[in-house]
Order: structure tokens, then sequence, then C-alpha cells
């Protein structure tokens, strides 16, 4: 009886039109050099990525151009015994292209980076599921996107200190299949798929203690995006109305807010250190979805299917970092950092995965007169969670790791 009692709140949670949102899965290594060195980056901010981690280090840096592109391959797992279901995500790549340019002006710096400073996905084979559908087979997918043009302006106050600003424009895209389940009816496919705009800004300040000593900050604001797309469920038909709806969703990326130091025990050897806090439960605490078409926004109103819990927390990664100058023209790169998962038990869905991280990074860099050619790893170990059943959540044992390769290209001009 209690596995009985298990399956059948697992059903109610995949009710006809749960809707789910992009959990603003940020991707925290932007750069090859920066995810070489484990993300702690705020402190040193030395190349191109600097329009991402501290708009303050473009300030005196040579006229350039950096060309990178990160491969993301997560691994997920997801079991649940009551309903004998043992299932692994299939193995797909999720390409980030990142581009930045800086124009030296003496103290004065003025940059643009295109970079996917957001972004996952998931997806699941529905024959693994089909204890969730009644025997159907359906689509379980996840697809999150963010593209962030960004122009930036640096100024070396004094030979020590430097102030930066960068303006965020956000372009959000998320696309979701997953089954809608109705008790004592069947399964059909849902689908959904959005994109909006959002802006906001990134303040940075850089000082030079010494030649070897340096103190970075950098604050993001909290971006809102309104998501508009349209929404397919044939279950719909059945009460009246349309298979499809347009429909329009609020959401935000969080408030992040960072401290580096960087510090050079020798002229060959660099360690860096960073704290960097994301304000989760200021942006993935509550989603209402607003359809456009009366029969859908009647009944989602009236079931309560139209808002998602997420319920995040504000949650601080520790970040360490190291390079060694082989010789001038090699550099070989280390780090590690701690990533613990903003998502609680109670709100945690197999199409958003969430985990807490041990993070370890690696990379090199090759600097042949005025090109560099860099290259970063990192794999995200994703430690198993095994949550109980609410009524927004998914039970079982959930399972993610994530490897990460970053290539890149510098040209001084």
């Amino acid at each position: 009886m209690k596995k009985i009692n298990l399956f059948i709140v697992v059903l109610l949670t995949l009710c006809i039109t749960s809707n789910i949102y992009s959990n603003g899965l940020s991707l925290n290594s932007i750069g090859p050099r920066a995810l070489g060195m484990g993300g702690a980056f705020v402190g040193l901010a030395n190349d191109g990525s600097a329009i991402y981690w501290n708009p303050a280090g473009l300030a005196g840096q040579k006229t350039s151009l950096w060309l990178s592109a990160t491969d993301i391959i997560p691994m997920a797992s997801y079991s649940f015994a009551p309903a004998n279901i043992d299932a692994k995500s299939v193995i797909n790549h999720y390409f980030a292209p990142n581009l930045f340019f800086n124009y030296n002006m003496g103290d004065l710096s003025l940059a643009l980076g295109v970079s996917v400073p957001a972004g996952l996905g998931v997806e699941y084979q529905g024959k693994d599921l089909t204890a969730f559908t009644g025997g159907v087979d359906l689509n379980w997918m996840s697809r999150i996107g963010v593209i962030n043009f960004s122009p930036a302006v640096a100024y070396k106050v004094s030979d020590n200190f430097s102030l930066g600003l960068a303006v965020n424009i956000f372009y959000g895209m998320f696309d979701m299949d997953r089954a809608a389940v109705i008790p004592m009816v069947g399964a059909f496919q849902y689908s959904e798929s959005s994109s909006g705009l959002g802006f906001g800004v990134t303040l940075g300040a850089l000082y030079n203690v010494n030649e070897n000593l340096s103190l970075g900050l950098s604050f993001r604001t909290k971006t809102n995006v309104t998501m508009s797309g349209t929404a397919k469920n044939p279950a719909f038909a059945g009460m009246g109305g349309p298979k499809e709806s347009d429909f329009d969703r609020d959401v935000a990326w969080p408030m992040w807010i960072a401290a580096g130091v960087a510090y050079k025990p020798t002229d060959n050897l660099t360690f860096t250190f960073d704290a960097q806090m994301s304000q989760w439960s200021k942006s993935e605490d509550v989603f209402k979805t607003k359809f456009k078409n009366a029969v859908w926004a009647g009944a989602t109103s009236a079931s309560g299917d139209d808002t998602f819990i997420l319920g995040w927390e504000d949650k601080t990664q520790i970040r360490l970092g190291a390079e060694y100058k082989v010789s001038n023209d090699l550099a070989l790169r280390a780090g590690y950092y701690n990533d613990p998962a903003p998502a609680p038990d109670e709100t945690l869905s197999i199409l958003f995965p969430s985990s807490s991280n041990n993070v370890v990074t690696g990379g090199l860099g090759y600097k042949l007169n005025t090109v560099c050619v860099e290259f970063g790893l990192e794999y995200l170990i994703g430690a198993e969670r095994d949550v109980n059943p609410t009524t927004e959540n998914m039970p079982g044992k959930h399972q993610m790791d994530i490897l990460a390769f970053s290539l890149g290209v510098g040209f001084e001009l």
C-alpha cells in the first residue's frame, strides 16, 4: 500500500500542466583561463573574460580579442524503487561560445562581450519512465540558454585602483518536453518553448596593493526577464479548449556578489581565492504562468497549476585557483570549488537537477608572440540526493555529474 501511495503522489505532481522553468542554472566558469583556475578570477581578471568576472580588470589590458567555446556534458541518473525506475540521461553536448573584445585607450578601456552565462539541459528516454505514464513513451527534455550582450567600460583611477561597469543584455531561451498525467484519464505530451529579454549591470573594482597582491570586488544585479512562448498539451481538447496556448512568465537570474584575492609569492606562481554568493531566494522562489487562452487560464488557475514553487536558497561558492608559469610562453593551471545545491529536496525535479558539487579543474595556456591559446577542463562531481515525496518534487534518488571542456584563443591587437 505504501508503494501505491507514493506512486499516486508522483502522478499528482505530474498533473495536466505542470510548468517548470529554468532555475537560473549559472555557468560560473566563463573563459578557459578562469575555468582552469576553478573560476577564482575576481581578484585577477586579467583577460577578456573580465567583462563577466570583474570589469575593472579590463583597465590597463592591451587591446585584444578573445574567442572561446565550452562543451558542457551533463550525466544524470534517477531511480525510484516504488515504480521500478532506474534511468540514466541521454549524453548530450551543450556548446557555449564566448567572444570578448577590449580596446585600450590609456587609462580608459572600452569593451564588448558576447557570452553564455547560464544554460544547461538534460534529456531522458521516455521508455525508462513509462511507469509514470501508464506505459506511454513520451519525451522528457529541458534545454536552457542565456546569451549576454555586454558593452563595458573600465577606468584606471590611479596606478593601483580601477573601476569597471558592464551592461548586461540577457536573451533567455527555454524549451521543455515532459509528461502531463491526468489520473484515471491518461498521459499526454506537454511541450513548451519561450524566450525573452532582460537587462542588468555588473560593477567591479580592482585594487593592486602591490605588485604581488590584488583585491577584487564584483556585483551583478538581479536580471528580470519576461519569457513569452507557446505551450502544447492535447489534453485541453477534451475540455473544449485548443491544444496550445501562448503564455508569459516572469523569471529572473539572481543577484551575484563576489570578492577575490590574487597573490603571487613568486614571479612564476599565482594563487587566487574567491567567495561568490548568488541570491537565489529572490529570483528562484515562485513563478506564475499567465496563459492567454481562457480555457487554459481558467483550468490552471483553479487547480493552482499556473504557479510553480521553487523555494531556492541563497548559496555561497568558495573557489581556489593556481597558475604556474613554466616559461614565458607556457602556463599550467589548476583549481577547486565547492558548489552547494540551492534547490531544497521539496522542489527537486529530474528536468531541473540541482546537486551539491565538488569541482576540480585544470588547464594550460601557451603564448606565441601576440597569440595565446587556452585550454580548460572542469569536472563537477555531484552528490547523490535521496528525496522523499512532496507535492512539488519528484521523489527518489537524483545524481548528476558534469564534464566541461573549454578551448579559446586570444589576439593582442
